[in-house]
């Protein structure tokens, strides 16, 4: 068991560097709450980008199309719809750019995610590699300790041999 005035002077600062590091995920700066606009914008793109939205416009158009090809003379937007056209226009010139800026925000979130998941990496790889040092330090301390043994052993052995008396007797 290896007591604290044991530890290299490198293990102590690492353990104290991740423990301030840990007390500081746990205070943790609240996230940055979403404006108005990032909400609106996430929003637009998760309707629009649905399967349920896809479905309704598709029923809304094919109601205006029949709509307007039954009226025929009265149509409020005769074939080639140029009214309808319009409408997809302004659609498409409104929603495209809200979705990006949706996607953009959502890149912003990701990258910092993957920042943050590259820092615990690198935490933990100096974890891992703390570990090994210690493994080896350990190992070492063993095998000095068994080429001790072993050196008391032989000397044992050694001053049996000179006394004339054989090895197996008296106890190593």
């Amino acid at each position: 068991m290896t007591t604290h005035a044991a530890e290299p002077p490198a293990a102590r600062t690492h353990l104290r560097r991740v423990l301030t590091l840990a007390r500081r995920r746990r205070r943790g700066a609240p996230a940055a709450r979403p404006t108005l606009g990032e909400r609106l914008s996430d929003r637009v793109a998760a309707t629009v980008g649905s399967w349920r939205f896809v479905l309704i416009q598709s029923g809304l158009l094919a109601l205006w199309i029949l709509g307007n090809v039954l009226a025929g003379t009265e149509a409020w937007d005769p074939y080639p719809f140029i009214l309808l056209n319009l409408l997809l226009s302004f659609q498409a010139a409104y929603t495209a750019p809200i979705i990006m800026m949706s996607q953009n925000r959502q890149s912003d979130v990701d990258r910092g995610r993957a920042i943050a998941d590259y820092q615990v990496n690198l935490r933990a790889e100096a974890d891992i590699t703390l570990l090994h040092e210690k493994i080896d330090l350990l190992r070492e301390q063993q095998l000095m300790e068994m080429t001790e043994l072993l050196k008391r052993a032989l000397e044992r052995i050694e001053a049996l041999e000179r006394q004339g008396r054989p090895a197996t007797q008296g106890g190593v």
